[in-house]
């Protein structure tokens, strides 16, 4: 997860080996992509939907990709039919396809080879609610069975529902990870006063770090501590909550609030 032009795309990009990191390795499976014998045997990606060659069929699209990984025809028809693709649809050229069929020709493909690990940047673009929900639970199977999926997405309580671990980025760096709950537990106390500077002066006094948010200021500790630091200032609370009471959302804006802002003022 992270804002436009927080890297998500380009880390994909650096795992399947189409960008060169300056420093480091990407590694998949304990190897770099282009080490892996037969690559699209072990992961299956799909980072742009709209690369198909529009002028072939959704049919001859998979053809062509279990071809070039070695697999016959039968996982071609597999693959129509575990995303909904009907004899009809994949018969048509992908000039006529929606962003949403061409999602799921593009999971499809990604799918074809039977791989251990999916890459997938924002697979639920384009996809209606009932189409999400089929995502969702088709992702959920494949890691169920003890594939691992790593996406991108802006659909935040889409992720807070079939994600076991969030990485957290802005500007190439990661500002949090972990599992929702982790995360969310982390978040502190979410906090509004009639005079929040005055509550921010008292509360870095204290020593607790303050940061401002779209839902007001969060503070690192208790609610509890809060309240008795207001107490003592002689501070009126006007909103006191978990910081975990806005979901991932709230969390979300909280950790990229400050990337956000400088891409405002660019």
């Amino acid at each position: 997860l992270g804002p436009n032009g927080a890297g998500k795309s380009t880390a994909m990009r650096m795992v399947t080996g189409l960008t060169p990191p300056t420093s480091g390795e990407a590694l998949v499976l304990g190897r770099r992509y282009a080490d892996l014998p037969n690559p699209g045997r072990h992961v299956g990606v799909m980072l742009d939907a709209s690369a198909q060659h529009p002028g072939r069929t959704g049919r001859e699209v998979l053809t062509l990709a279990a071809r070039t990984i070695g697999v016959g025809p039968t996982a071609v028809e597999h693959g129509l039919a575990t995303v909904g693709l009907t004899d009809q649809e994949a018969g048509r050229r992908v000039r006529n396809y929606s962003l949403g069929m061409r999602q799921r020709l593009g999971l499809a493909a990604a799918l074809i080879g039977d791989p251990e690990v999916l890459v997938l940047d924002e697979p639920a673009n384009g996809l209606d609610p009932q189409g999400i929900h089929w995502m969702r639970g088709l992702l959920r199977g494949f890691a169920d069975r003890g594939g691992t999926v790593l996406l991108s997405s802006h659909l935040l309580s889409e992720v807070q529902v079939v994600a076991d671990e969030l990485v957290i980025i802005g500007h190439g760096c990661i500002v949090a990870q972990g599992s929702v709950e982790q995360l969310l537990q982390q978040q502190g106390t979410r906090v509004r006063s009639t005079d929040d500077a005055a509550l921010v002066a008292a509360l870095t006094t204290a020593g607790i770090e303050v940061t401002a948010s779209p839902a007001g200021l969060l503070a690192a500790t208790s609610s509890e501590a809060v309240g008795r630091i207001a107490l003592d200032a002689r501070i009126v609370l006007t909103d006191l909550a978990s910081g975990s009471a806005g979901g991932l959302e709230e969390l979300f804006l909280t950790l990229t609030a400050a990337q956000s802002r400088e891409g405002m003022a660019a």
